[in-house]
């Protein structure tokens, strides 16, 4: 019997026209997508590395609290900067967030984002055990 996929949509204008949902529930696996920091279509942190990063894991984080879950389920981050030079100032945001989850994680550097404003976007992987998952 296959279990019931569940998704989740933000604000960001690049869901509807790319086609794609914010989160991903299926099973005990909750997949957030790349996340940037924005607020809507405002930038957060324009120029500030540290408060980008801040800002992304929040936004992807608030869509674990669709699932019912928060920081504590993470066990995958990802991390794509668009200069080595930040690479200090978005590890410093992480281990705030996620120095007492301590996931898994990959960072990486990147050519750019959609919006060239943007330093940092992210991704989360989390795990929700039977009891977190909605009921049928």
């Amino acid at each position: 019997m296959s279990e019931a996929v569940q998704r989740v949509q933000s604000d960001s204008p690049w869901e509807e026209m790319i086609g794609f949902a914010r989160a991903v529930a299926a099973g005990d696996r909750v997949l957030v997508s790349g996340t940037m920091p924005f607020t809507g279509r405002v930038l957060q942190g324009e120029g500030d590395p540290y408060e980008q990063a801040l800002a992304a894991f929040r936004n992807a984080l608030h869509a674990l609290k669709e699932f019912g879950i928060g920081a504590e389920s993470v066990i995958r981050t990802r991390m794509y900067l668009t200069h080595p030079r930040d690479v200090d100032a978005v590890s410093r945001a992480h281990k705030e967030l996620f120095d007492a989850v301590r996931p898994a994680a990959t960072l990486v550097v990147v050519s750019g984002f959609v919006d060239s404003r943007v330093l940092v976007e992210v991704e989360l992987e989390a795990f929700r055990s039977k009891s977190e998952e909605p009921r049928k």
